[in-house]
């Protein structure tokens, strides 16, 4: 390998079996290493050495790695202090230390070595960020509120382009903005274009941490996301004219512009539904290799990122309607392992980018070559992006409460105008800039770092007092009853209904369309067949969580009439009646009555002494666990296998079962039934191809798996439905 000479300019040395040679044509080949052998000699001990210096070959992962340790740390001293993280965001946290590393980067090598570089960014960065909102989006609340969301990022983010470019040029010939700034019209359409979009890293960054209502953040961060096709096609288009002049431009570009923002819009749409239809079709087949699940995810969301920008679509939008699109059936093919997998990997992934973008913003900004300064270009830009803000949200807001059912209060239009943050995407747009040809890059690159470090840092540390003092509603994390849930299904059928009878064919209306759409041909190509059949009752109210199958079981085990359930025929699995003798167990009154699942229970909630029960049997199930057998540990690369809990969990459960069972046959049959059905059930478990035995495996719920595992599932199941 060859490392640098120290005796010629040239990478001359070769590691020749642990001794190095110089050969260097001017030097000569015997020359040095005479030279080497003799002065150092004593250095080098002449042979094999033990340990040696290496840090060029590992110097990038090393600061990288050190980098996010230090980012890391940070995280964790900023967290210590509750009252100061109550007020200072941790991104405005992650700014300040940027700029404290890169003070003394710059202090150390009289230059700055390290800077937020557009490809890293664009290419490795930011799809983390928007791969991890748009796979884990509330697609109810997002497409509720998709009119808005489009008003405010097509109709929003042209208003704020225009007019802050023309007002800037305005300035320039009124003499505010100096004549040391050359730049045009079209140069300021340029930079009106790219800093007026609103930027999700630093509204999802700063409004997280806000905890507005649900409504009001998923409009300003959709906005966000959506604003990225006006903003690319503008740029390219600005780009463009710069380059051809402003003389040059002909009447047919701008219609091409125009045709450039629908194909670049929709495209990138496009894009992604197609991504979303093939992860989801993949994840069909991957129920013997669940170990890859994870890895589909990340690939196909990533890949339509990638292919929306060799297209030179929009990849934003490509990857948030990707994730959006995939995240209904590709978590309902995956295991529960999985699920969780992605999730962390998910957040892990972006908070990781996050930190790299805030600090490294931090750290281009101590940068002497970026800064370029006009008073006059920076407190303009400041203002009008301010002002333009506000009164494009305040009109579009106005037009928008005509059509709204749920209206924008003046509240939520002040929140929406002081949360039109910018950040690391104005960055790098603006280092993108040619310098040739936009003689004015370097005050644009000063006056896009001072915006976004007053838009995140002034605003995102102001905007909590401001919701305190304007009292938002704030956003909860308690999650629906089944109660809400069915009260929200009966209203969307209500409404629905009254569309068809007055003759309207509204939201609901083609919603209800494209439901039946996707229960018709998306769920049945797209989804498994033990996933789809499952009837949406079941959906909505089978427990979503270990905790509540385990009260369910306790139930089970404490239901004095559940016998009395089991005296008809089979119920097969995932019918009706299968779901109400789940429903009886599940909810049940202070009485200890079963009750029905109808729009009148509101008292599901049980009595204390149901919750003494249950505490005692978690702690008799914890601690007197005796194992019916060994397990042998074993390594598998195609699968991940079950932890202690669930499988004391899936054999408790199976016990319990079985002693039921057996106490309901003899007390319920005769001798000659008895062994007739013991004779079948031993038939149906010994020959898998028994039509019920294949439809009760296939049919039986996903949420049941952690009980039953993918070996035994079948005595489960047997005894379980009986």
């Amino acid at each position: 390998r060859a490392v640098t000479c120290l005796r010629c300019p040239s990478s001359c040395y070769r590691r020749l079996t642990g001794l190095l040679r110089c050969v260097c044509p001017s030097v000569g080949p015997d020359g040095p290493a005479e030279e080497e052998d003799g002065g150092h000699h004593g250095e080098h001990g002449g042979g094999y050495r033990v340990v040696q210096w290496e840090w060029s070959y590992v110097q990038t992962p090393f600061i990288i790695a050190i980098w996010l340790l230090v980012a890391s740390v940070a995280k964790i001293l900023f967290h210590f202090s509750q009252r100061f993280t109550t007020v200072v965001p941790e991104s405005c946290m992650l700014i300040l230390l940027g700029l404290v590393l890169g003070g003394v980067v710059l202090i150390a090598n009289k230059k700055q070595l390290y800077q937020l570089e557009p490809a890293l960014f664009f290419l490795f960065l930011l799809p983390t960020i928007v791969g991890d909102a748009g796979y884990f989006m509330p697609a109810r609340l997002f497409f509720d509120n998709l009119g808005a969301i489009l008003t405010y990022a097509v109709v929003g983010t042209l208003w704020n382009a225009f007019c802050t470019g023309f007002c800037l040029y305005a300035t320039k010939l009124l003499g505010v903005i100096d004549e040391r700034v050359q730049a045009d019209l079209m140069d300021f359409l340029l930079f009106g274009a790219l800093i007026s979009a609103v930027d999700p890293v630093a509204v999802l960054a700063v409004f997280e941490e806000v905890h507005v209502n649900d409504m009001l953040f998923i409009i300003v961060f959709g906005e966000s996301l959506l604003n990225d096709a006006v903003t690319v096609v503008l740029y390219k288009v600005y780009i463009s004219f710069v380059e051809v002049g402003a003389e040059n431009v002909q009447m047919t570009d701008y219609f091409k512009g125009v045709a450039s923002f629908l194909i670049v819009s929709v495209g990138g749409t496009l894009v992604g539904l197609v991504f979303a239809v093939i992860l989801g079709f993949i994840t069909r087949f991957t129920k013997k290799v669940r170990i890859i699940e994870p890895l589909f995810v990340f690939l196909l969301v990533y890949l339509a990122y990638l292919t929306a920008e060799l297209f030179s679509l929009s990849a934003i939008l490509s990857m948030t309607f990707c994730g959006i699109g995939a995240n209904k059936y590709v978590e309902a093919n995956i295991s529960q392992k999985s699920r969780t997998t992605v999730k962390y990997t998910m957040k892990t992934l972006a908070s990781i980018a996050e930190t790299i973008i805030f600090i490294f913003l931090g750290i281009s900004a101590v940068d002497k070559s970026k800064w370029a300064w006009d008073t006059g270009l920076v407190s303009c830009t400041l203002v009008f992006i301010f002002v333009f803000r506000a009164v494009g949200v305040i009109g579009q807001t106005w037009v928008l409460n005509r059509f709204r059912l749920v209206p924008l209060d003046k509240i939520d239009q002040v929140v929406m105008s002081y949360g039109g943050l910018r950040g690391a995407v104005a960055f790098a747009l603006v280092v993108l800039l040619d310098g040739e040809q936009v003689k004015a890059k370097d005050y644009f690159v000063a006056t896009t770092i001072v915006v976004v470090f007053f838009t995140v840092m002034f605003q995102g540390l102001t905007i909590k007092p401001l919701v305190k003092w304007l009292k938002v509603p704030r956003s909860t994390s308690r999650k629906p009853t089944i109660n809400e849930e069915i009260h929200e299904r009966a209203f969307d059928h209500i409404l629905t209904a009254v569309e068809d009878i007055a003759g309207l064919q509204g939201y609901h209306h083609w919603r209800d369309k494209w439901e039946q759409f996707d229960k018709n041909y998306l769920s049945k190509l797209l989804l498994r067949k033990s996933v789809y059949r499952k009837s949406e009752l079941w959906e909505s109210a089978a427990p979503s969580s270990r905790s509540e199958w385990r009260q369910v079981c306790v139930l089970t085990r404490s239901e004095p009439n559940w016998s009395s359930h089991r005296s008809g025929p089979r119920p097969p699995p995932g019918s009706d009646a299968a779901i109400s003798i789940m429903l009886t167990v599940c909810f049940r009154r202070e009485n200890g009555s079963g009750v029905c699942l109808d729009l009148q229970v509101i008292d599901n909630v049980p009595g204390g002494k149901v919750e003494e029960d249950t505490e005692t049997h978690h702690v008799l199930a914890g601690n007197l666990y005796k194992p019916r057998r060994r397990y042998q540990s074993h390594y598998s690369r195609h699968f991940i296998p079950l932890g202690e809990k669930e499988r004391q969990d899936r054999e408790v459960f199976q016990r319990n079962m079985k002693s039921r069972m057996e106490t309901f046959k003899s007390t319920r049959h005769k001798r000659h039934k008895k062994e007739r059905s013991l004779k079948k059930i031993s038939l149906s478990i010994e020959e898998p191809e028994g039509r019920w035995f294949q439809d009760s495996v296939s049919d039986v719920p996903s949420s049941l798996h952690w009980l039953y595992g993918s070996e035994d599932g079948a005595l489960v199941l047997d005894q379980f439905w009986f």
